[in-house]
């Protein structure tokens, strides 16, 4: 009989074991008996509580996400005014808790899950919709129509830097990776205020 009060626990664990595994393979090139060990239990176990590979990668997903959107909606509370909400949202993108390897691993991975599976896809969409949702409503008041534009080139760039990151395999520096973005936004805000 499965111990009352283990399934959340042991949900966390796999989620938290797949987001390692994932980064130490740098591939979703990883079993979930794999997982499981990581995890210390059974595969039995993590098939049961998840269904299957594909599961646990999302809830992985989900848990990341999660992360960063708590991350997002910290640093917006406290931002005030259109701009200093722009800089939170990419400051937030870059964050160390988002930004290093075994998450960028997990985000590569993850994009290349969308392409397949329906719930990675949808997932995938949610994601992207609110980023350039939070963008867009920061944006209007500073560039007016042009928001929906730079909206998709912040968010292109942001998803940009995650890939260069991933693909050099060099050690992950969030601050610079924001500072791009941000000195992209600056020049973008410069030549909307000169016309």
């Amino acid at each position: 009989m499965p111990k009352l009060g283990m399934e959340p626990i042991r949900r966390d664990a796999l989620v938290k074991a797949t987001i390692s595994e994932i980064g130490r393979a740098g591939s979703l090139d990883v079993t979930v008996a794999q997982i499981a060990r990581r995890a210390g239990m059974s595969s039995g176990l993590a098939h049961h509580y998840f269904g299957g590979k594909d599961q646990i990668f999302i809830a992985a997903m989900r848990h990341i996400l999660g992360i960063y959107g708590a991350q997002v909606r910290g640093a917006l509370a406290v931002a005030k005014g259109p701009r200093a909400r722009l800089e939170a949202i990419i400051r937030a993108s870059f964050e160390a808790g988002n930004f290093r390897s075994e998450v960028i691993s997990a985000w590569m991975n993850f994009y290349v899950q969308a392409q397949t599976s329906d719930g990675a896809k949808r997932l995938l969409h949610v994601y992207q919709a609110r980023l350039r949702s939070n963008l867009m409503h920061d944006l209007r008041p500073l560039v007016g129509a042009s928001a929906p534009m730079l909206a998709d080139n912040i968010a292109a760039l942001i998803d940009g830097l995650y890939i260069r990151h991933a693909l050099r395999g060099a050690e992950p520096d969030g601050k610079a990776a924001s500072e791009r973005v941000l000195d992209y936004l600056e020049t973008m805000l410069s030549e909307g205020k000169k016309t």
